[in-house]
């Protein structure tokens, strides 16, 4: 690290695309339940699918949160 580089803390970083980080969660939900229209005979797999939607649905609506109170 150069001495004269300006040392920045994370939180001073530009973000990422985060709009395109939640369409894309959205568009793996729906691809993720629709899923479920197959040809498999057990419901494990169906279980896993839903659990894994439900996750990623559940950390959407908790960075909603997060960046409704300010808290990023």
């Amino acid at each position: 690290m150069a001495a004269e580089e300006e040392v920045t803390s994370p939180d001073q970083h530009k973000p990422g695309a985060t709009g395109l980080a939640r369409v894309g969660a959205v568009i793996v939900i729906v691809g993720l339940l629709a899923m479920l229209c197959g040809n498999h005979k057990g419901r494990i797999e169906d279980i896993f699918l839903i659990g894994t939607a439900a996750l990623l649905a559940g950390m959407l609506v908790g960075d909603w949160l997060l960046r409704k109170n300010g808290l990023k």
